[in-house]
């Protein structure tokens, strides 16, 4: 991929802070023992860079960055600009000098102990406020040198030496324009101020002195005790002291801050926890010291300290013991105490601020407007010039400046932004892509400009619903359809468990009378009899059968696990009921893995049911309702560096102790015993997109369990080194496991998400997906959804933790070749602080980028890595509270209304309800909204360039005079009633029909080049006009009789019929509202014609000069105009007709 690409160490992004934790790792490769190897790297890093310790990096020279030099060009050419954003950069940063951070110390129950001064717990989205909302609002309008060039040409108006027409021919359509975006901004702010409000007036518990008091989520303080109940919102974060739950935990659901909807376990504080009443937290002395706010949403520091203990209690706290704000409490109420509070929470920390957004397409006119501003300043500067700069010729020139404005109209900001608000309403009319609302009416012609797709995963692609789809063996396997099998076996199996126990209660009965009779006899009758015992007890088998493998691996999938069933009930009574005969008709499951509680159902749906669970115990149902119990005796989590979880358990009725161990095959292929299927069928799996796992087991004595129980204890309890000596007494039990089965969980698909992608890929887009889930569901999701097509390599970018590993990893990727990336966050967060560019530049060459493990501010940051680097058009999707930071920082923001709320719905700029919606609103909505803006906007400038021309033949004709051709209705009128119809009606065109559009997503490509609106199509409308404007000026010149008031008729009449015309050139696919509005400004200009011809007279109507209304009706008049029309328009028709004869566009050959 690229090799010629050169990665030079170019740290772009030191000034970033360090945002995410890094997990404790053992480096795997010795950097500086190795300088060899080092020296042999593509990358040109010189050795003094390794030497230094990794914190020096940032000081290290940046080499081979070229500064360019800034001169007055520079300073012209927009570095003006570039010193004028960092003065008001400066300013703000003086004005809102952020407060540092600190680490705290909380006394539980009494926040006026507090030494620091916190910010108010309270939910601020407003962009302006009362007295920032006008200037705000201004400030953004005439940022834009359209805007502000209105505004001074407004303005020079009140100048009487520099009047040219009435006022309200320059102030009422810029009023018009500040007013409909002031009411619109008027209208967000209240939306938003009301949102904001409905959110800190929620009422929440607090524990008091003097018992429970109801106060407003604002007005929470750092301190405070809060109660939460069942499914309510966390109002700020806290530290868990208390929970009704008897085991002393709790379930919460996460999805608004990370974006996964699986239940997360948190733990309470166990002093706090053990207390005998809820009273008795304020008897207590004690308080919590809390690290600095952070932005890391998956790591916290703190203690937990009792005083008035003896001796004193001391607790660490980790993330286990926190709550953060915007999560749900999903099990049980709970108390916490306030740590941080509103714009130091977690939530607020990792959410963006809105950003207004501007279309690439007003960037474009806004170029294409100074371009026409220095025409008109050296239009008006030769005019003055040809006159040798006599008399007041500054205040003349000023005029021509004025009187040539027309170049630039400002009627084209009124017809783009009643255009923007058209496509809007088409896109919520559109019934094939129902409940989709445009938020943000200012940038439709986006979403036909898109060339990255940033999308996240759970509840975006998928459903985030798993299914059990299939069981594999080794000799036999099971899927959807033969589900009935496995439950048959597992009947039949339980079956025989309890005949075979029966049986041998009744022949250890017939065994001690045999035993009794025959005890005089010889040995070898005794040994007969040994043999007839033997034969009659059930043992071991040499091949196990597949039923009692079932009955083993369906065991081992029930029991090795961290599910949780709850039982919901009305009362503490009912409750109690519940848990005795565990009905099957009020029971969940709970888990911190959905993949986890898919395969519990599925072992429930085959006849072996999880009925109970607490810390230490675990019950099964038999198919014949029949209770099994097992204690738990160790639990190894799973976690992203072991990948597999494992489980001790004891049965109660045999005391049989079992290790059980499930995990990615990668994991387990080293761990169980010597197999020749398990690599191949884990790739057909993975291959269907199936999520797979490894099921093993081993069976422990008790000797062996006691003597791992004492190393594991002692290995607990070291200072030093703990984590490696935990972990290599449990790699002493993980040897010559023996291989269950292998499971394959399938994670539903969105509807349509395979042809929806197909669709986006082969229209050019490249789509990143950004999730917050693990590397092994997310390589998962990517090959199921055909993210990664199936011919495709997918290179796993592994765990780098320096710069040396960065180095070497960064070379790998380069050699591979047309391959989909797949990269954690943290690794991503150590290649970006030191390779920024050279990542950047390999992983856009990527067919599709999968990064993992991303925090809400790593999204963010990488669509603005995307905008920087490669100054395309981004677009981010998402459904979750997480994907906040990245809607806001994309171009174009699209929000799911899904099982995770409407946040990001909310804070998008484009709301869908199904992702599959996607395809229609880009290949449909967003090409013709750019088609068409582009047409209006192009046409609104030529409707002012060809007048402006005419302007110039004329004051060029009569001595250079700065005196206006026609009057300031004739000019109010030409931009409205006479023009605006069938100009505006431009926006009902389209070039091909929308099946087309979606049959060929090819011709999406060509909206990214741009070549609707560019210098070359603005050069051939500049052309056009000028041609137009001189031939019906000269036309009408050359043409006139007795009186100059028939120039003005002609040249007038001519000028409207042209552009009727013209409209009628430019659309591609006629629509009966297009036909409707050419006829009525036709039929308006008659009745102007016949009932205003006062103002068709020279200069002012006390002039006397009047159109004579016999003259319109004679044949002089009508072929006069219809000729001037001829020539100036068809030319251009038989131009049309060639090209589309001789070289038709991609489009127009489809339409034919």
């Amino acid at each position: 991929m690229a090799d010629g690409i050169p990665l030079d160490p170019i740290r772009k992004s030191l000034r970033r802070n360090h945002y995410y934790y890094h997990s404790v790792r053992h480096s795997r490769l010795s950097v500086d023992d190795e300088p060899s190897s080092l020296d042999e790297m593509p990358l040109m890093m010189s050795d003094e860079a390794f030497e230094n310790d990794e914190n020096d990096y940032q000081t290290l020279p940046r080499a081979r960055v070229n500064h360019r030099r800034r001169g007055l060009g520079w300073f012209l050419l927009g570095g003006w600009k570039v010193l004028w954003s960092s003065c008001c950069d400066c300013l703000v940063r003086m004005c809102r000098r952020k407060k540092e951070l600190k680490a705290r110390t909380v006394w539980l129950g009494h926040p006026e102990k507090c030494e620091e001064k916190f910010p108010k717990n309270s939910i601020h989205n407003q962009k302006y406020n009362i007295f920032t909302f006008v200037p705000g609002v201004l400030y953004q309008q005439f940022k834009f040198f359209l805007n502000l060039y209105f505004l001074v040409v407004a303005c020079s108006q009140f100048v009487p030496s520099l009047k040219i027409g009435y006022l309200y021919t320059y102030w009422a359509p810029l009023g018009f324009v500040l007013a409909v975006t002031m009411v619109r901004e008027a209208v967000d702010e209240v939306r938003r101020h009301r949102r904001d409000k409905e959110m800190n007036s929620q009422l929440y518990t607090k524990l008091t002195l003097r018992g429970k008091i109801q106060v407003k989520s604002s007005d929470i303080q750092v301190g405070d005790l809060i109660i939460v109940e069942k499914n309510q919102r966390i109002p700020a974060d806290m530290i868990f002291m208390r929970t009704s739950e008897k085991n002393g935990a709790c379930f919460i659901r996460t999805d608004q801050l990370d974006g996964e909807t699986d239940w997360k376990l948190k733990v309470a504080v166990g002093c706090t926890q053990r207390l005998p009443a809820v009273g008795d937290l304020f008897s207590i002395n004690a308080f919590v010291y809390a690290q600095k706010p952070q932005l890391d949403i998956h790591s916290f520091e703190g203690n937990f300290t009792r005083e008035d203990a003896d001796p004193q209690v001391h607790e660490s706290l980790s993330i286990e013991n926190t709550l953060w704000a915007s999560t749900v409490v999903a099990s049980g109420t709970v108390i916490g105490v306030v740590i941080y509070t509103g714009k130091e929470t977690r939530s607020v920390l990792n959410t963006s601020h809105a950003k207004n957004k501007v279309g690439l397409l007003d960037l474009e006119l806004n170029r294409l407007t100074k371009a026409l501003f220095f025409a008109q300043l050296v239009l008006s500067i030769v005019m003055e010039a040809v006159h040798s700069f006599v008399g007041l010729w500054l205040r003349n020139l000023f005029r021509f400046v004025v009187l040539f404005s027309y170049i630039i109209p400002i009627s084209l900001r009124v017809n783009l932004d009643m255009g923007k608000a058209a496509y809007g309403w088409m896109i919520m009319k559109d019934e094939n892509i129902p409940g989709t609302v445009v938020r943000t009416s200012t940038i439709p012609e986006e979403l036909g400009r898109l060339v990255y797709l940033l999308t996240d995963k759970t509840g975006t692609l998928t459903q985030n619903e798993m299914i059990f789809k299939r069981l594999h063996l080794g000799t036999v396997s099971y899927g959807t359809d033969t589900m009935d099998e496995i439950q048959s076996h597992i009947i039949q199996s339980y079956a025989q468990v309890s005949l075979s126990r029966a049986q041998k209660k009744k022949y250890c009965e017939c065994y001690v009378q045999r035993m009794s009779v025959i005890s005089c006899q010889g040995s070898s009758s005794g040994g007969s009899a040994t043999a007839s015992q033997k034969s009659q007890t059930p043992g071991p088998k040499v091949r196990k059968s597949v039923s009692s493998r079932i009955h083993e691996a369906v065991k081992a999938i029930a029991l090795c696990h961290n599910v949780t069933p709850v039982y919901e009930a009305c009362s503490e009574t009912e409750a109690a009921e519940a848990e005795q005969d565990f009905s099957d008709d009020n029971r969940t499951y709970q888990a911190s893995s959905p993949d986890e509680v898919a395969l519990v159902q599925w072992t429930e749906s085959v006849g072996l049911t999880l009925v109970n669970r607490d810390l230490g115990s675990l019950q099964l149902k038999t198919p014949a309702g029949q209770i099994l119990s097992f204690n738990i005796l160790q639990i190894f989590p799973f976690t992203s560096e072991s990948k597999r979880m494992g489980i001790i358990v004891r049965e109660e009725s045999t005391g049989d102790i079992t290790f059980y161990m499930k995990g990615a095959d990668v994991a387990m292929a080293s761990i169980v015993q010597y197999n020749d299927w398990l690599e191949e069928e884990c790739g057909n799996m993975a291959r269907e997109g199936l999520r797979t796992l490894v099921v093993a087991k081993k069976s422990l004595s008790e000797e062996q369990y006691q003597d791992f129980e004492s190393r594991y204890n002692q290995a607990k309890l070291s200072i030093h080194d703990r984590t490696l000596k935990v972990a290599a007494v449990v790699e002493s039990l993980e040897r010559e496991l023996e291989l269950l089965c292998l499971t394959g969980v399938e994670d539903q698909l969105q509807t349509d998400v395979r042809p929806t992608l197909e669709l986006l890929r082969n229209a050019g887009i490249k789509i990143w997906m950004l999730t917050g889930d693990k590397l092994e569901t997310a390589t998962c999701i990517a090959k199921s959804s055909h993210l990664v097509s199936r011919n495709q390599d997918i290179h796993v970018f592994r765990p780098v933790t320096n710069r040396g590993e960065a180095h070497l990893e960064l070379n790998a990727f380069r050699r591979k070749h047309d391959c989909a990336l797949v990269i954690s966050g943290d690794s991503l967060e150590v290649c970006l602080r030191y390779y920024e560019h050279e990542f950047v530049e390999l992983a856009c060459q990527c067919p599709a980028v999968v990064c993992c493990r991303c925090s809400p501010t790593q999204k963010a940051q990488i669509v603005m890595l995307l905008q920087q680097h490669t100054a395309n058009r981004t677009c981010a999707i998402g459904d979750g509270g997480n994907d906040v930071s990245m809607i806001q920082a994309a171009d174009c923001g699209i929000g799911i209304e899904g099982k995770e709320g409407k946040q990001a719905s909310l804070a998008a700029d484009f709301s869908i309800t199904q992702f599959k919606h996607i395809g229609r609103l880009l290949m449909v909505h967003g090409r013709n909204s750019y088609k068409r803006s582009a047409a209006l906007g192009q046409f609104v400038m030529h409707r002012g360039m060809i007048i402006s021309a005419m302007q110039a033949v004329f004051s060029s004709i009569f001595y250079f005079a700065s005196v206006p051709l026609y009057q300031g209705f004739l000019m109010v009128g030409y931009a409205t009633i006479y023009t605006m119809f069938p100009v505006f009606s431009l926006v009902l065109d389209e070039d091909v029909k929308p099946e087309m559009a979606l049959l060929y997503p090819e011709l999406y490509k060509d909206l990214t080049k741009g070549r609707s609106l560019s210098f070359k199509t603005f050069l051939i409308w500049v052309l056009v006009s000028v041609y137009q404007g001189g031939i019906l000026m000269y036309g009408a010149l050359v043409l006139f009789e007795s009186e100059f008031v028939h120039v003005v008729a002609i040249s007038f009449t001519s000028l409207i019929l042209t552009e009727l015309l013209m409209v009628a050139l430019t659309v591609r696919t006629w629509h009966w509202l297009m036909v409707l509005a050419e006829f009525l400004s036709l039929g308006c200009y008659l009745a102007s014609l016949a009932f205003l011809n006062e103002y068709f007279g020279i200069g002012r109507v006390s002039f006397g000069a009047f159109l004579d209304l016999n003259f319109i009706t004679t044949w002089p008049f009508l072929w006069k105009v219809s000729s001037i029309t001829l020539v100036s328009c068809l030319p251009l028709y038989i131009i049309k007709y060639l090209k589309r004869k001789f070289s038709p566009s991609s489009y127009s050959k489809l339409a034919s």
